[in-house]
């Protein structure tokens, strides 16, 4: 038996952070009605890579059954009031405001409906001086300050995929699961709100302590910007190889039987990680220039004999291949589609994914 199997939620959703947390609940059993308007999430035209379709909303929306409605209208309105009736979580990420104008002010549907778990997912929250502010994912990469301390020297970046989305949807996800675990025990439901601005300026809680202790952040690219050497470097030939020092142990290690000077392992600018820090364009050149002695292969077999953590700085294509990727296969309505499995499995407890909706016909 799945988690899940018996909850019912109606989540009213598009784009990606609220359809990440409810596909989550879909795969552990929950029966999860998608609430799309007429013409369909507007994620459905994101692209076209994925046998036709696109694929946000194939990775997003597994295990769902989709509606159509025009909550503006009576019957619209009236179909949603059936479904809020035997529902027992309601997910949505309209436009602040936007289900209150509808009618369904989350007053009244707690005071209707006492066991419902209600979640909200919004740029800025229910409150403060931004709270009606329209906001998508790099919106808030940009105000959080996410983009400042991402990408190279010249310039800010975008983090790669959606990360903003993607942490909200999560958050989301543990809230509303704890509202669960609670509600079973009172029997009373409750009242979420996620900021995707708060989300992410938690998880900016290391850069801006930093900031505010007086070290404020510096893009470094390939780099960690407070521990050294922790980077990537090019071998002799090859690929580049990223490596991780943890600790000044492991420091010495790599001086040992990498760089093939064990004394730097004990030097005052080297041998402690603020150190290295602080003289991190020395640190850097010095493992560079050991690193240009070996070929990728045989740098490799030193830092894997050494246990010294490294990492091969991979592509899409590296990813597409890699003998550590595992997928799962989901049906869709152009035909089954495999993408890359969730992080987590209960052990000895294989899962089935359920397919992606196709938009339901007009009628």
């Amino acid at each position: 038996m799945l988690p899940l199997e018996g909850i019912e939620v109606v989540a009213i959703e598009q784009a990606v952070a609220a359809p990440f947390a409810s596909a989550r609940l879909a795969d552990a059993g929950a029966h999860v009605v998608k609430v799309e308007r007429p013409e369909g999430d507007f994620a459905r035209g994101y692209d076209d890579v994925v046998k036709g379709q696109s694929s946000y909303f194939v990775w997003l929306n597994r295990g769902k059954e989709s509606c159509t409605l025009d909550l503006a209208s009576e019957e619209g309105s009236a179909e949603l009031e059936r479904l809020l009736a035997r529902a027992d979580i309601l997910i949505q990420n309209l436009k602040p405001g936007a289900l209150e104008r509808l009618g369904f002010e989350t007053a009244r549907l707690r005071a209707e409906h006492p066991q419902l778990i209600i979640c909200s997912i919004s740029g800025y929250g229910d409150n403060g001086p931004m709270a009606d502010r329209k906001a998508y994912d790099l919106l808030i990469q940009a105000e959080s300050g996410l983009c400042s301390i991402t990408g190279g020297p010249t310039e800010p970046a975008r983090v790669g995929i959606s990360i903003v989305d993607i942490a909200s949807g999560a958050t989301a996800h543990a809230a509303i699961l704890e509202a669960l675990i609670r509600r079973g025990k009172s029997g009373e439901g409750a009242e979420i709100n996620v900021s995707m601005f708060g989300v992410i300026a938690d998880w900016l809680a290391v850069p801006l302590l930093n900031h505010e202790g007086g070290n404020s952040p510096r893009r470094v690219g390939l780099a960690h910007p407070s521990i050294s050497p922790y980077g990537a470097f090019q071998p002799g030939s090859g690929p580049p190889i990223l490596i991780s020092i943890q600790s000044d142990r492991e420091w010495r290690i790599l001086c040992r039987d990498f760089l093939g000077a064990p004394e730097l392992g004990s030097d005052p600018r080297f041998a402690t990680n603020v150190e290295r820090v602080r003289n991190r364009e020395e640190t850097d050149a010095r493992v560079a220039r050991a690193f240009s002695r070996f070929s990728a292969e045989e740098a490799i077999a030193i830092l894997s004999r050494s246990q010294i953590a490294f990492a091969s700085v991979n592509d899409m294509a590296g990813l597409a291949a890699h003998p550590h990727l595992q997928r799962v296969t989901v049906d869709t309505p152009n035909g089954p589609v495999s993408f890359p499995a969730p992080g987590f499995a209960f052990v000895g407890e294989p899962r089935h994914y359920g397919p992606v909706p196709a938009l339901p016909r007009k009628t």
